[in-house]
């Protein structure tokens, strides 16, 4: 039995293969910092791919990391310079803190400084633990109407906003979306509300188009392993009556990468959001000469997520979650 209150179970990982729960110290908050009762933390596709590889491209579990990045918690002792939060309140947490206040930092770009520290990103530890302790300008207040469980998907959330963003999604446009899990899903969501007026998604499996379907997709679309790219793009085609404004690759596979770039009309964008092969090859001439950008998109960064919510006599007052 363990005492809730005073040990600090974590799930760790030690190496590829060896996952292992184990108690860990209670952090102290510094100055700055904030310690949380951990209520809610997703596994994301990262943290299985860590667990099974050992690695994902250059990130490398050296020494023992503790797992888990998409969380919320209640905030249990807080540092003596904090004034945006006090004990008691639920947040929701940005994993991502900048280390520096580097040239990245200035620009607005705080998710590519090199130096960023990220939960569960070798060498840092995650938060998938009981008391976890967080920079509290990286975590914020929850309303009362949003549940733990949904300030844990706020970061998964921030993946789909900061993509298309990247994409340019408005009002109007129409866009694929290639491979329906999770993020892809979370990437339909927030092209509808940006304004797009036709979704195509793609996957192998049926269940999870009929999800899609379910989530606003205008039309879903049953790929097979022996579908070629450019077959794939004249069927998006034919579905919209024209080629799509905006692709968002979410699966990271070689050939859907192909269709992707096949499928997205001349003067379009495609973005890359799901991670392959370091080397991968694609039709690169194709694009360029139908003027087809190609951005890549790496984790997220000032992705305000909306919970304005109103009572029945429109007096409540909005709330802003910037993750």
């Amino acid at each position: 039995k363990y005492n809730m209150e005073k040990e600090n179970l974590s799930v760790v990982l030690h190496s590829q293969g060896d996952l292992r729960l184990e108690q860990r110290p209670i952090p102290e908050p510094g100055p700055n910092e904030v310690l949380l009762q951990m209520h809610s933390v997703g596994i994301c596709g990262s943290d299985v791919h860590f667990w099974q590889n050992g690695r994902i491209g250059d990130y490398v579990v050296k020494k023992p990391m503790v797992l888990g990045h998409e969380a919320s918690g209640r905030v249990v002792k807080v540092g003596s310079a904090v004034k945006n939060l006090k004990e008691g309140d639920r947040v929701a947490v940005e994993p991502g803190v900048p280390r520096e206040i580097d040239e990245f930092f200035k620009s607005g770009k705080y998710n590519l400084s090199p130096t960023i520290f990220f939960c569960a990103t070798p060498p840092d530890d995650g938060n998938l633990c009981r008391f976890y302790k967080h920079s509290a300008n990286f975590c914020y207040k929850l309303p009362d109407n949003v549940t733990y469980e949904e300030g844990a998907l706020i970061e998964p959330l921030s993946v789909a906003i900061h993509a298309c963003r990247r994409a340019g999604v408005t009002l109007g446009s129409s866009v694929l979306i290639c491979g329906a899990g999770p993020i892809g899903l979370v990437c339909l969501l927030v092209a509808k509300a940006m304004g797009a007026s036709q979704v195509v998604i793609t996957d192998l499996s049926a269940d999870r188009l009929v999800m899609a379907k379910e989530l606003g997709a205008d039309f879903p679309l049953t790929v097979k392993r022996e579908d070629g790219p450019e077959e794939m793009a004249k069927r998006v085609e034919g579905l919209l009556g024209a080629q799509p404004h905006i692709t968002i690759e979410c699966t990271g596979v070689e050939s859907s990468v192909q269709a992707a770039i096949y499928a997205t009309r001349p003067g379009g964008v495609v973005v890359l959001v799901g991670l392959g092969a370091a080397m991968t090859t694609v039709p690169l001439l194709n694009a360029a000469l139908r003027e087809v950008d190609i951005r890549g998109v790496f984790r997220y960064c000032n992705t305000p997520v909306c919970c304005t919510y109103c009572n029945r006599d429109n007096q409540s007052p909005g709330h802003t979650i910037n993750i």
